[in-house]
């Protein structure tokens, strides 16, 4: 009885995005954003978002992380630049239709990355190519990240590493990802 209690106790001081319903915490895609950053050869820059994302940053029995993020391809978007949207959609760049999806899953990790910030691996699918890439998370601002805070995510990608590599004339070849990511335990 004593140890339930200790462990109830333990529980209850642990921050609730650490600790609620059976410890995942759902990404919040209204309050979350998902964009990314191309720059052209001629220096001008295309800013990219994905307006449709899910996910999840599940609890694992041995207590760490490992996030599971889904972006929607369908609904890629090139800011301001209609035409460049429905390029960025085709066969050329996301292909969306074949490959409706860019995912992520990362590897396991503590859950004090969040908080501290560092370095988040993982594995990326874009168009079905499934590659290992790391990604920076920015110290926390906040003590209950993705909960009173957004978690800040950076990273980038090359193109020709996942078959993107249309319109290299006039596309640098670095993709910026940036990720602020909002969420609620689940209940």
């Amino acid at each position: 009885m004593k140890r339930h209690a200790a462990l109830l106790i333990a529980l209850l001081c642990m921050p609730p995005a650490l600790s609620a319903g059976a410890g995942d915490i759902v990404v919040d895609a209204e309050a979350s954003v998902a964009g990314f950053s191309l720059r052209t050869r001629w220096g001008a820059a295309l800013e990219g978002r994905f307006p449709e994302l899910s996910g999840e940053v599940r609890l694992l029995a041995d207590g760490r992380r490992q996030v599971h993020l889904r972006l929607s391809a369908r609904s890629v978007e090139i800011v301001g630049h209609p035409r460049y949207s429905r390029l960025t959609r085709g066969e050329g760049f996301f292909d969306a239709e074949r490959h409706p999806e860019v995912v992520f899953v990362s590897e396991a990790f503590a859950p004090d990355l969040v908080r501290e910030g560092g370095a988040l691996a993982g594995v990326l699918d874009i168009r079905g190519v499934q590659r290992r890439e790391l990604f920076e998370i920015a110290p926390a601002a906040c003590a209950r990240p993705m909960v009173d805070c957004p978690v800040l995510v950076t990273g980038s990608v090359r193109r020709a590493d996942y078959a993107m590599d249309r319109w290299a004339f006039a596309l640098s070849e670095r993709v910026q990802f940036d990720l602020s990511l909002r969420g609620a335990p689940t209940p």
